[in-house]
């Protein structure tokens, strides 16, 4: 199966007289449809591979090396313009805090409508009623009404439905979720990570899913990339290192997880 992105030798710095590197010679390759979970603890890399991808590293971050292939077309090498065209509409974020990601003075619906309009695929009064479909689409009662809410009128979950809206808007073929469910209870986490499965396989989505949890990353992934410190540490489909995790990292990882082999274990020590 040919890769719908293909991350070869991507390495990034903040600071590029001293040399240190966030990200160092990290490659890994997704297929369409297809969920690749993205493990590690906090400072691992992920979050910046991700904001890699799309190109929205905040100064001093810099991508030094590599090449970063969707659709064969290598992202690194397009202008600011072209690659406002590739986010939202071709690859979408959903953010880890709606809360900070959501315009506080704008309606849910309007924003929504917004990820349609700026990217040329509907006209006004089609995004408003689009809106409303998506907003319909990831399970808020009453879309009608509450395309009219502001965000903080919404629950967390709520709100996190409506990035999920603002993600799918435009059918992007690939969607990478940055910790979708760290902000929401352990019900709601649940209902959350069903959802997005469920959306996944409506729309034919493949899905980076970033995640601390392996136990999010059993439940959902196909392939399994884990980082530590910048690097990429072991990869593999999920049931083979679930089972034989080959890194001492991994088996660490797992042994925080109730109910896998790697925290009986633990537990037997």
């Amino acid at each position: 199966m040919s890769a719908l992105l293909d991350v070869q030798h991507l390495t990034v710095t903040f600071d590029r007289a001293r040399g240190d590197r966030v990200v160092d010679d990290v490659s890994f390759t997704i297929a369409a449809g297809e969920t690749l979970g993205l493990v590690g603890e906090s400072g691992s890399g992920k979050s910046v591979t991700a904001f890699s991808i799309l190109r929205l590293l905040q100064p001093p971050g810099e991508v030094v090396g590599g090449h970063i292939l969707f659709d064969g077309q290598d992202l690194l090498t397009l202008s600011e313009r072209d690659m406002r065209a590739v986010r939202g509409a071709r690859i979408s974020l959903i953010f880890q805090e709606p809360m900070t990601a959501l315009n506080p003075v704008m309606r849910v619906g309007d924003q929504i409508a917004e990820a349609l309009t700026a990217h040329n695929m509907a006209g006004r009064r089609e995004a408003r009623d689009r809106a409303v479909e998506l907003l319909g689409a990831v399970r808020i009662p009453d879309p009608a009404r509450r395309v009219r809410d502001y965000p903080h009128q919404l629950s967390g979950g709520m709100r996190q439905r409506v990035m999920i809206a603002i993600a799918l808007a435009c059918r992007p073929p690939l969607v990478i979720a940055d910790e979708p469910t760290t902000a929401l209870d352990v019900t709601i986490q649940a209902q959350m990570l069903e959802l997005i499965r469920q959306l996944q396989a409506q729309f034919g989505l493949a899905l980076i899913l970033i995640t601390h949890d392996f136990g999010v990353v059993a439940e959902m992934a196909d392939r399994v990339t884990v980082m530590r410190a910048g690097r990429i540490v072991e990869t593999g489909p999920v049931r083979q290192i679930l089972r034989e995790p080959s890194h001492e990292y991994t088996r660490q990882l797992l042994a925080a997880v109730p109910g896998t082999r790697a925290a009986a274990s633990n537990r037997a020590r």
